[in-house]
């Protein structure tokens, strides 16, 4: 009996882990704390630095005080749309929450990687406004709820750009010769043409590769004016003024100007990017109700307004924009006001999609490409990337050098072969004295 007993408790003991990692897979530890996986862009979070309002630890509160039960939000971060959707799509990573661009949600939504949301847990969608609701990439806002938008435009320095430069508020900046070696440039395909293409009204999302080759021509005009293809990169290369000129996100700008208030920015009159990026539920989610609850969470005041102003992007909530501790100009000398000024507020919600997809005169949006396409536009980026930008003295220089070394190479062959030519006749001539020498000797 004791036996049976012993070997019991054994089968208990081997068994109780794997029981552990089970209940941890289904995003609950042993000790029944629920585990939530975040996936988000860096920076793209109201996160407590600096005494700013901690949106996951608020969550953690929230949640505990409605059910009793505790929550942990693991929260880690990815650079590109394509990097989370590489991890998502080959099962490296389990997540409950990811916020995808538009244009990739697109793409998740038909690869199956989605789940639909459960409307029920989210009422507080109804503080998304209409606008923003059933666009191209989920038509039935079945599987994503916005979270912020925003618009591309140009950043310049004041101090160094002559004002009647800007003063038509044109793409056509970014290709003055005046600031060649000022101007910086994105560096990724789907927002580097479309510089070009808003600027030339050339459709973003089409598929005909004489578009795409148009495009990168109108790139390759550009490039010798162009110091750097940038990313993150323009934050310190404006705010330091090493540069005059660059496109870059309107929400961005503003984080810019903080640090060089001689920075300006527009729109450009031709159009411009609109994107869209909202909170999602892959289908390797262990934890849907909660992910659910989350975004519901992320959707009411509080949180809404905070991350609104920490990320500098504009806000989709009704609520947001209602709120008094993101903008209100009664509130503009109160010295405890936190919120949005005039101009501030402008470049955010100065231009609506609407508006700027009259400019373009086409969806400003961009949309997800099929394989093919995408292919394509990625390998004439590759090709303007790599193309030379060499100056055209640098070119008739180089040519003019190449030409010498070949002349004074051909030169030196010439000498040599001539000198041994030159050789071969004097040793042939010694050679055949010496002989007569030797034949006269043998005579005497």
């Amino acid at each position: 009996m004791k036996k049976i007993i012993s070997l019991l408790l054994l089968i208990m003991v081997a068994v109780s882990p794997i029981a552990l990692i089970s209940c941890a897979d289904d995003g609950e530890d042993f000790t029944g704390e629920l585990t939530l996986n975040v996936y988000n862009w860096g920076e793209y979070i109201s996160d407590g630095s600096l005494g700013s309002y901690d949106t996951n630890a608020e969550f953690e509160a929230y949640y505990y005080a409605k059910t009793g039960r505790r929550v942990r939000v693991n929260y880690t971060t990815y650079a590109t749309n394509e990097d989370m959707y590489a991890k998502i799509s080959s099962g490296a990573g389990s997540y409950d929450v990811i916020i995808p661009s538009d244009y990739m949600i697109q793409k998740m939504i038909a690869e199956d990687l989605l789940l639909p949301l459960n409307f029920d847990l989210i009422p507080n969608f109804e503080n998304i406004e209409e606008d923003y609701r059933n666009r191209y990439y989920d038509p039935e806002n079945a599987y994503s709820v916005p979270y912020t938008y925003g618009m591309v435009g140009i950043i310049y320095n004041t101090t160094m750009v002559d004002p009647e430069d800007v003063a038509d508020e044109s793409w056509s900046l970014l290709w003055n010769e005046k600031y060649r070696g000022k101007i910086l440039q994105f560096n990724n395909p789907r927002d580097g043409f479309g510089t070009a293409m808003y600027y030339k009204h050339l459709d973003v999302n089409s598929k005909d590769p004489a578009v795409w080759e148009e495009a990168q021509r109108i790139l390759s005009e550009q490039k010798h004016l162009i110091q750097a293809y940038v990313s993150d990169e323009i934050f310190n290369k404006m705010q330091s003024g090493s540069a005059a000129i660059g496109t870059y996100y309107a929400g961005d700008y503003l984080t810019m100007v903080e640090q060089n208030d001689a920075l300006a920015f527009y729109y450009p009159k031709e159009g411009t990017n609109v994107f869209i990026d909202a909170m999602c539920i892959p289908k390797c989610a262990k934890n849907v109700e909660l992910a659910n609850e989350y975004i519901n969470f992320m959707l009411s005041e509080e949180p809404a307004v905070a991350n609104a102003l920490y990320i500098g992007y504009a806000s989709p909530n009704k609520a947001v924009k209602a709120s008094s501790d993101y903008y209100d100009p009664s509130r503009f000398d109160d010295e405890d006001y936190e919120g949005w000024g005039e101009e501030e507020y402008a470049i955010l919600y100065g231009q609506s999609a609407a508006d700027i997809e009259e400019q373009c005169g086409f969806d400003p949006f961009f949309h997800s490409f099929d394989d093919e396409t995408q292919e394509l536009v990625n390998s004439l980026w590759e090709g303007l990337k790599t193309e030379s930008s060499i100056e055209p003295w640098v070119r008739v220089t180089a040519i003019v050098i190449v030409v010498g070394v070949i002349g004074y190479a051909s030169y030196i062959i010439y000498i040599r072969k001539a000198r041994s030519c030159e050789y071969r006749l004097r040793d042939r001539e010694i050679a055949k004295r010496r002989k007569e020498a030797a034949k006269n000797a043998g005579n005497k």
